[in-house]
């Protein structure tokens, strides 16, 4: 399997959420597909919730919620996710 990246970042999916970003770093992005149509045989979302969260283990899910928004689709979620992660990097 090909490793899938964008602007440098690792991209991977398990089922409808997709995760930006290493847990190896302090923070990473979760992306939850929240909507989707299929129009001619291809499935595109159009909703898509973000989240920036710290990958610190001790903290609960909630915890580690550092800004949430909605973007309409895979792009825009993508160019938010990384400007986010350009934001936190120190």
């Amino acid at each position: 399997m090909a490793n899938v990246t964008y602007r440098g970042r690792k991209i991977v999916r398990n089922g409808k959420t997709i995760y930006y970003g290493s847990m190896a770093n302090p923070y990473v992005v979760s992306m939850n597909i929240a909507d989707e149509k299929t129009e001619n045989g291809f499935t595109t979302a159009t909703k898509i919730q973000c989240y920036l969260m710290k990958t610190d283990k001790g903290l609960s899910p909630m915890e580690s919620i550092q800004k949430n928004a909605v973007k309409p689709n895979l792009f825009e979620a993508l160019e938010l996710a990384s400007a986010w992660l350009d934001s936190v990097r120190s």
